[in-house]
């Protein structure tokens, strides 16, 4: 309890891009399905644009990490 507690003050205003966040968590699928539950709080800017940028929460992301072997 203790250790997500520093976890989340440390990288709460951290983020990660939708790259590097699909890739922690274990593909773009999943992040995609964590998003739309809300499990991971994300952004995208501008949201009008196909193209924009995705910022998802690096605690929420690190929270969901799936290990690989």
């Amino acid at each position: 309890m203790l250790n997500e507690t520093i976890l989340s003050v440390v990288l709460n205003d951290k983020t990660f891009g939708q790259r590097e966040a699909a890739d922690i968590v274990g593909g773009r699928g999943r992040l995609f399905r964590l998003v739309k539950i809300g499990a991971i709080r994300a952004k995208k800017i501008p949201e009008t644009r196909q193209n924009g940028r995705w910022y998802c929460n690096a605690f929420d992301v690190i929270k969901h990490a799936e290990l690989k072997w």
